[in-house]
């Protein structure tokens, strides 16, 4: 027992300190604005913010603790049968996950059918990563090839920006939306206000456009034979383009003028204050002074596009290119 003990000990730790990088959010856009409402008293908005984190987390959290163990250093430790037997049933109930679903089966007011889709979410999350599929076979590998020598960059950053929790906390959004769309239960009305989420969750990233380029990134870029303006155009289109995705079953028009203007706001931060972030993570912003200085332009030119017409999103489009080739120069001129 004492070995079993000694491994359940060292995977609490492991999966206690990846919890508190999971709910890591407080610097995300979307928390800032439910706490924001909050305060001017409307706890509708910010329970919605926490709904959509919960349900982005709720996977990642479901995960099997055993899994945090190299595969090839726990079959080498010298553990008889009944040990390796005795940590598998364990293990699993260092999750909150499953602790919280053994306390919602026996709690009335939650009807049976709603436990056991909680249930199944468990599952997925617990057994999904450990199916082996193969080293050569990576999530989003097979992005589109764009025209031009910005190409591969291009094909980075989107993967770049698929590898955050952020972009599905927007899926959380545009996913149940289309479908109510395609129903044709959700009204007109509602296009815009979810593109304002989907935004709000996803806009964090244009404060931390070189965040996950780790240690070196600068340096590396200084090695391409290109301006700056160009490494920051290549952020800006991939960004934009997951935008589009995101927003197209809403209100694409708005969802392209608010990304604009975040990434206009956003330049400055990701040149001058840099901030390490880490994937299949939230993005954590620099200030709330920064995220709500993000946020009001957003939503005003999304607004301004979305009622006065598509014709403002030319000077959207004007302060982002400025904001491109301003901190493109800042850029080339940051030590490495």
């Amino acid at each position: 027992m004492a070995p079993v003990r000694a491994i359940l000990g060292a995977l609490w730790t492991a999966t206690r300190r990846s919890r508190k990088s999971l709910l890591a959010f407080s610097g995300n856009n979307l928390s800032h604005a439910g706490f924001t409402l909050l305060f001017f008293h409307d706890p509708g908005a910010f329970i919605l913010v926490l709904v959509i984190i919960g349900l982005v987390v709720f996977l990642p959290m479901s995960g099997d603790p055993l899994r945090q163990v190299p595969p090839e250093r726990l079959a080498i430790w010298p553990l008889a049968s009944s040990e390796r037997r005795l940590l598998r049933i364990l293990s699993p109930w260092l999750s909150p996950v499953i602790w919280m679903l053994a306390a919602l089966a026996v709690w009335k007011k939650l009807t049976l059918g709603l436990w056991a889709v909680l249930a199944g979410l468990f599952a997925v999350g617990f057994v999904i990563p450990s199916i082996p599929v193969g080293a050569c076979i990576h999530a989003w590998r097979r992005v589109p090839q764009f025209p031009g020598q910005l190409d591969q960059l291009i094909r980075k950053n989107v993967r770049e920006i698929l590898s955050t929790l952020d972009f599905y906390g927007g899926l959380v959004v545009v996913v149940p939306a289309l479908i109510f769309r395609a129903k044709g239960l959700l009204p007109a009305q509602a296009y815009f206000p979810l593109t304002i989420v989907v935004m709000l969750t996803i806009s964090t990233y244009a404060q931390c456009l070189f965040g996950l380029d780790g240690e070196g990134g600068l340096t590396r870029y200084r090695l391409l034979p290109l301006p700056g303006w160009q490494i920051l155009a290549a952020k800006d289109a991939a960004f934009l383009l997951i935008t589009l995705a995101l927003t197209l079953p809403l209100s694409p028009i708005g969802g392209l003028a608010a990304a604009l203007a975040a990434l206009a706001v956003g330049h400055r931060a990701s040149i001058t204050e840099q901030r390490a972030q880490v994937r299949w993570r939230f993005h954590s912003g620099v200030t709330l002074g920064d995220s709500l200085l993000q946020i009001v332009p957003m939503i005003m030119a999304a607004a301004g596009a979305e009622y006065a017409g598509p014709l403002l999103l030319a000077p959207c489009l004007a302060a982002c290119a400025w904001s491109t080739w301003w901190f493109g120069r800042v850029l080339e001129r940051k030590p490495a």
